[in-house]
């Protein structure tokens, strides 16, 4: 009987220490499983557009910059704009509007506003506008960015990078309870990403030692131990 006494003691005392967390990941577990993740990224908001390429010479742009850059990439903007993007080694990227031949970075509020609205569906109202240049639990992505938020039942913002005017992110009313669960989930309450810390470790470690001893237990639960030594 000492195996038992030792298996109830470990399963009633420890589960006493871990329950709460494990609660939290059964209760997360079940928010993960329930919300496709693309829902949760809010992929169903994206507008459609039609792929456009450049029909036009692509245009040298060195000389509107103030140094060589390390690479210049030629695109189309979701307003389907020509833009141009220069990036450096040590420096924020430059973005050059190839229909006036001008830099039209940093973008302002209204360039941003009008770039977030054509990102998505629906034609929401916007409601902020509020430029963003330091990491937040919402927003980890490439600063500064302008953060959109509209006015819709979902709570969507999105984030449009200053610089580049590329959309970097999406958030929703969804992404933020799938985010603190997370956090919630991992342990990393945060930075919210960091699932390789010792507090996660000796928890699960203490977790699987409960379990562990609820097997041990079962056979005495049972009657099945008594019966064969009667």
């Amino acid at each position: 009987m000492k195996l038992q006494s030792i298996a109830s003691w470990t399963h009633k005392w420890l589960a006493l220490i871990v329950g709460v967390q494990i609660l939290f990941w059964f209760g997360s577990g079940l928010f993960f499983a329930v919300f496709p993740i693309a829902q949760v990224r809010s992929e169903h908001r994206i507008a459609e557009h039609p792929a456009v390429t450049l029909t036009a010479p692509l245009l040298d742009v060195t000389s509107l910059l103030p140094e060589a850059p390390t690479r210049v990439t030629y695109e189309r903007d979701v307003l389907g704009e020509p833009v141009a993007v220069a990036e450096f080694a040590e420096r924020r990227p430059i973005l050059i509007d190839l229909a006036d031949w001008r830099v039209a970075s940093p973008l302002s509020a209204e360039a941003a506003e009008q770039i977030a609205q054509a990102y998505v569906t629906g034609g929401p109202r916007v409601r902020e506008r509020r430029l963003v240049t330091q990491e937040t639990p919402e927003y980890r992505g490439v600063l500064p960015a302008w953060r959109i938020a509209f006015d819709d039942s979902e709570g969507l913002a999105v984030y449009v990078a200053a610089d580049t005017a590329r959309v970097t992110a999406r958030r929703s009313d969804l992404w933020r309870v799938y985010d603190a669960l997370w956090a919630l989930h991992i342990m990393d309450w945060r930075d919210h990403e960091n699932f390789n810390t010792g507090l996660l470790i000796l928890t699960t470690l203490t977790a699987l030692i409960v379990t562990l001893a609820g097997f041990v237990l079962i056979p005495y639960r049972m009657g099945w131990v008594r019966r064969r030594a009667g």
